[in-house]
C-alpha cells in the first residue's frame, strides 16, 4: 500500500503529506483516524490535533514555531498559520550528549592526487588567482587562451577565480581577502596556480608570497603585470610550464581519512529533511567513522537547531566557539536592523517549509550525529 503521509518523530503533532491529500480522505496515525478537512499538497503538514492560539507545532521532535490562531485537527497548516519562536540572542548551557555510531572503520581508499605538502586533491585543475580585481580581465583571458590551446586534455579543468577585492580595503576586511586568497592558492584541488598581481594594489604580491610561507614553488607561480612587457605572453609561458607538469600527475589510492567534504543544501522543501539531508547525515557519519571530515555550512540555517549541534560539541571550548558563531551571526542581522528569522524563502514555503526552525531542523541533519570537533 502506498505511504501517503509520514510522522517523522513520535513527539510530532503534525504529519507530512508524501503525496497530495484530498479533503475527505482519512489518515490513521498512532491508531487514531483523522478526516482531512481540506486538500493538502505534497510536502506540507497536516495537523494531528486541535491547536490553540500560541501552541507549539512539533516536527522532527522539536518546536518549529507556534500557531498564530486556533487550528483544527485535519487541517493543512503552513506559513500563514505558523509563526517562528526565534527572536534575538540567547544564553546557552553546555549539555553534552555522546553518540556511539557503531560503524566499523575499514581500510577504504579513494583515487586522489597527492600533493607535496601531504594534502590530497580530488581534482587536478589549473587555477589563476588575481591578487586584485584590476587584473580580472588578464586572468580570464589567460584561462581562455590556455583552454583553447590545450583543451584541458589530461587535467580536470582551467579556472580563473576573479573577484573585486585586494585594494582600497582596510583592517580585517583586507586581511580576510588575503587569507581567503591564500587558502585558495594552497587548495589541493589546484594542481598548479598562477597568481597574478598588478603591482600597485594594497594586496602586494611580495607580501602575499610571504603569507604562503613554505609553498611548492614549482606549482605556484607569480606574475606582476606592471613588471612585464607583455603580460599575456609571459602569463602563457608560465601556464604552459605548469600545464606540462600537471599532465604527468596520476591518481593514486589514498586513505579515506584524507577526504574533507563540504555539506551545502540547494533548494530545500518539505522533503529535504526526510530524504536528501538525512542521507547526507548517514554519509557524514560513515566518513567520520573512517577518519574523514565533513563541514556543515550556512550558519543562518542553523538558527532553531543550534542546541542540537551544541550538545554534540566534543568539549566546552568547541561549545563556546559554537555559541559565539551563532550569536555573532544573529548580532550581524540585529545590528543592521534585520530579523534573525527572515527565512525560509518563497520557494521553500511553496515546498512545505513554514519557519526557519523547520528549515534548520531539516538542514542540520546533513551533519549526521557525530561530535562537532571545531568551528571555523
Amino acid at each position: 500500500m502506498e505511504t501517503k503521509y509520514l510522522k517523522i518523530n513520535p513527539a510530532d503533532n503534525v504529519v507530512v503529506a508524501i503525496s497530495d491529500l484530498k479533503a475527505g480522505e482519512t489518515i490513521t496515525v498512532d491508531g487514531h483516524a483523522i478526516t482531512l478537512k481540506e486538500d493538502v499538497p505534497a510536502g506540507h503538514k497536516v495537523t494531528l490535533k486541535d491547536f490553540a492560539q500560541g501552541e507549539n507545532i512539533i516536527k522532527y521532535g522539536y518546536p518549529i514555531g507556534h500557531a498564530v490562531t486556533a487550528v483544527e485537527q485535519g487541517r493543512w497548516i503552513n506559513e500563514t498559520q505558523i509563526k517562528t519562536n526565534l527572536a534575538g540572542l540567547l544564553d546557552y548551557t553546555y549539555n553534552p550528549v555522546s553518540v556511539d555510531l557503531n560503524i566499523p572503520k575499514k581500510d577504504l581508499t579513494f583515487k586522489g592526487y597527492r600533493r607535496k605538502n601531504g594534502d590530497v586533491g580530488i581534482r587536478n585543475e589549473v587555477w589563476i588567482i588575481p591578487t586584485v580585481g584590476c587584473v580580472n580581465g588578464v586572468a580570464e583571458r589567460l584561462a581562455r587562451m590556455l583552454e583553447k590551446e590545450t583543451r584541458a586534455e589530461g587535467i580536470d579543468g582551467i579556472r580563473a577565480y576573479t573577484h573585486n577585492y585586494g585594494c582600497s580595503q582596510l583592517g580585517d576586511d583586507h586581511e580576510h581577502t588575503r587569507q581567503i586568497l591564500r587558502n585558495m592558492a594552497l587548495h589541493p584541488n589546484a594542481g598548479s596556480v598562477l597568481i597574478i598581481g598588478l603591482g600597485c594594489e594594497n594586496n602586494q604580491p611580495d607580501a602575499f608570497r610571504a603569507l604562503l610561507r613554505d609553498y611548492d614553488t614549482e606549482r605556484i607561480r607569480f606574475m606582476v603585470c606592471q613588471h612585464e612587457e607583455d603580460e599575456m605572453e609571459s602569463g602563457m609561458k608560465i601556464l604552459r610550464d605548469l600545464y606540462a607538469r600537471m599532465v604527468e600527475d596520476r591518481r593514486t589510492e589514498v586513505p579515506m581519512r584524507k577526504l574533507r567534504v563540504g555539506l551545502k543544501c540547494g533548494g530545500s522543501d518539505g522533503f529535504s529533511g526526510i530524504t536528501a539531508n538525512p542521507l547526507l547525515g548517514c554519509f557524514s557519519d560513515y566518513l567520520v567513522a573512517q577518519g574523514g571530515t565533513t563541514v556543515l555550512t550556512e550558519v543562518p540555517e542553523m538558527f532553531g537547531a543550534e542546541t542540537l549541534l551544541m550538545a554534540r560539541c566534543k568539549d566546552e571550548t568547541v561549545f563556546r566557539k559554537t555559541v559565539s558563531l551563532i550569536n555573532d551571526f544573529k548580532n550581524y542581522f540585529i545590528s543592521h536592523g534585520q530579523p534573525v528569522f527572515e527565512n525560509p524563502s518563497p520557494g521553500n514555503k511553496a515546498g512545505g517549509i513554514s519557519t526557519l526552525e523547520e528549515k534548520s531542523l531539516g538542514c542540520t541533519q546533513k551533519s549526521g550525529t557525530t561530535a562537532v570537533c571545531d568551528v571555523l
